[in-house]
């Protein structure tokens, strides 16, 4: 049986992920857009695809176009570990380009952070809730 998940991932917290990984069952398939959607590292990753391979659980990576499964050969390894890397790069590259841009942005008086999720009355209103139990 095959179970394929797909995995948007983005928090830091990584409910979703932990979720999922709560739910994988030998013979399922993780899909995952990309690589750095997945691991926030290259040791994270390493981690995390060791994990589920050794579960009989394997790792599908539509971006990068590779799969990856308790029969990886060593080639499949070897470029886990290359595109993995470049992932991190880019990652690491989007970060400080983010930085630059806010900061330049607050330099400009034009950033003011994220925008309210909740109205001051909405606000009140779940911390009552939170009282109340």
């Amino acid at each position: 049986m095959t179970c394929h998940l797909l995995l948007f991932l983005d928090d830091v917290r990584r409910p979703g992920l932990d979720g999922t990984l709560d739910y994988a069952r030998p013979g399922d398939q993780l899909v995952v857009m990309s690589m750095d959607r997945l691991a926030r590292s290259l040791i994270d990753l390493h981690r995390l695809v060791d994990e589920l391979t050794s579960q009989d659980i394997s790792v599908k990576f539509l971006k990068e176009g590779q799969t990856y499964s308790l029969n990886s050969t060593p080639i499949a390894k070897l470029m886990l570990g290359l595109l993995g890397s470049v992932a991190e790069f880019e990652r690491s590259i989007i970060r400080e380009r983010q930085a630059e841009g806010i900061a330049r942005a607050k330099a400009r008086g034009v950033y003011h952070g994220r925008a309210k999720a909740l109205s001051d009355e909405q606000l009140a209103q779940a911390r009552e809730w939170v009282d109340v139990g």
